[in-house]
């Protein structure tokens, strides 16, 4: 195998549902530690004990693209969609445009305007204890849509949280579900990139799962025996993890329908490790389709 219903509405309405499937159905804001901005004796800014050179002496750090998944303060939290985060930290030169759409071409903004799910290009400088943004750049209307989403949607998240306090009344006490189906998606040795096909797959099975009734997705993430515990571990996590992500954000998978994801490094092993092609099928993320054997059928 392989809410906004636009595509950057899907990656914006995961970024802030996320936050429900957490467990606090009205919370739009993941935070981070708040500090303050300041100046030193030479009149550098210093923003959260990030030292910004002088100008002649700053160094491009690296672009960061991905979305916004948590604010506080000066600190920005981008995550890609291999599902590395990055923090930056907004200084008051950093430039904030944008680019096109609702606001007009090349439209300055201010902090205001960064909110959570919204995608974003982040141009960086290296500074002492961090990177430090020279221009944070969206698409208006993806700022339209993030904007819709945080003040627009009480009555959605009031309605989704009735939902999940619901059906896990239902569940109270039943750790035993019906695996309806399952679909494996596949990694190149030490990757968590989804490849083409695995992204088509895996809204294949996102559609599937859609026409059962009372259907949960579990994602577990693996891989093969080439490595260490030490690495094989958290690489089976960060691939779990963007599959979470493009089931939610481009699958539009609800996250309330989603259990807790795992990764399980070298465990349960589809094929023999001593080869390629048994390599090749471990290296993987089964999402499973279940249903609680207390609602299935109803």
């Amino acid at each position: 195998m392989g809410v906004i219903s636009h595509k950057f509405g899907a990656a914006v309405a995961a970024g802030v549902l996320a936050a429900s499937a957490a467990g606090v159905a009205l919370a739009q804001d993941q935070q981070l530690p708040a500090q303050d901005a300041s100046q030193d004796a030479q009149g550098r800014i210093i923003v959260n004990g990030v030292r910004l050179p002088d100008p002649a002496q700053r160094v491009a750090g690296p672009e960061v693209k991905g979305n916004i998944t948590a604010r506080s303060g000066e600190k920005v939290q981008v995550t890609a969609e291999d599902g590395t985060s990055t923090v930056v930290y907004i200084s008051e030169e950093t430039q904030i445009r944008s680019s096109k759409g609702l606001f007009g071409a090349k439209t300055k903004l201010g902090a205001n305007a960064l909110l959570n799910g919204l995608p974003v290009t982040v141009k960086t400088w290296q500074a002492e204890g961090g990177l430090v943004a020279s221009q944070i750049t969206f698409k208006g209307n993806d700022l339209k849509t993030a904007a819709m989403i945080r003040t627009g949607t009480a009555q959605g998240f009031a309605e989704q949280a009735a939902a999940t306090e619901a059906l896990r009344g239902r569940m109270a006490d039943i750790d035993k579900y019906n695996i309806k189906s399952t679909a494996n998606v596949y990694f190149d040795t030490g990757k968590a990139v989804l490849s083409p096909r695995a992204k088509a797959d895996l809204c294949a099975a996102a559609s599937q799962a859609e026409a059962t009734d009372n259907a949960l997705m579990l994602v577990v993430g693996y891989t093969d025996s080439t490595g260490s515990d030490e690495v094989n571990q958290p690489l089976s996590e960060k691939r779990a993890g963007a599959v979470i992500n493009y089931l939610q954000q481009q699958c539009h998978w609800k996250p309330w329908r989603m259990l807790t994801p795992t990764g399980m490094a070298t465990a349960d092993p589809l094929a023999d490790n001593s080869t390629p092609e048994g390599r090749a099928q471990n290296r993987r993320v089964a999402v499973n389709i279940l249903v609680s054997k207390s609602v299935d059928g109803m």
